[in-house]
């Protein structure tokens, strides 16, 4: 067999196309991805994660737990051969899947929080820590009011045959079983 050299850019174009055709494929880069920015994930935080990514049940939904174990088994081995370890740890305050001598979050990642958190406004903290309960519920409720909005108005606009209505129902039952 002979070796050659292809470019990273080239074997991205080639893992997007088969992350797009195949779902085994796609969740075991979600988990890949996941893993090598995080740490100390537990099984279910990193379904969790993966589903949100792929849609709920891509793990199916008879087996899933043997799928999940497959794919990490998997996943292991791919970060084996780049010279990194997974581990379990089962440590109370550090408890999930991590990379042995790697920080708890990927430079990267560690970077874009970074980033995020300098762009907060310390005044909007302010004023959220001075509204009561009844007003920080009022407001996580018009935002999810909102949210559903933008689903429903993108429903009718793919299926202009719906009425507002029918896009609404089909919004929120989208919210209710994804």
């Amino acid at each position: 067999m002979t070796s050659f050299a292809i470019s990273r850019k080239a074997i991205e174009v080639l893992l997007q196309d088969a992350t797009q055709r195949d779902i085994t494929t796609a969740r075991r880069a979600a988990l890949l991805q996941i893993l090598w920015n995080e740490r100390y994930l537990t099984r279910a935080q990193l379904i969790a994660r993966v589903e949100y990514m792929l849609g709920r049940n891509c793990f199916g939904t008879s087996a899933w737990e043997d799928t999940f174990y497959r794919d990490m088994r998997l996943v292991k081995q791919a970060f084996q051969a780049a010279g990194y370890i997974l581990e379990f740890s089962r440590i109370k305050e550090h408890t999930g899947y991590y990379l042995h001598g790697q920080p708890a979050l990927s430079p990267e990642f560690r970077q874009m929080v970074k980033a995020s958190a300098a762009e907060v406004d310390q005044r909007q903290i302010d004023i959220y820590r001075k509204l009561s309960t009844t007003a920080l519920f009022r407001q996580g409720c018009a935002i999810s009011d909102t949210a559903r909005k933008v689903v429903a108005y993108r429903i009718l606009q793919e299926n202009p045959e719906l009425t507002p209505q029918e896009a609404n129902r089909k919004a929120v039952q989208l919210a209710y079983t994804s």
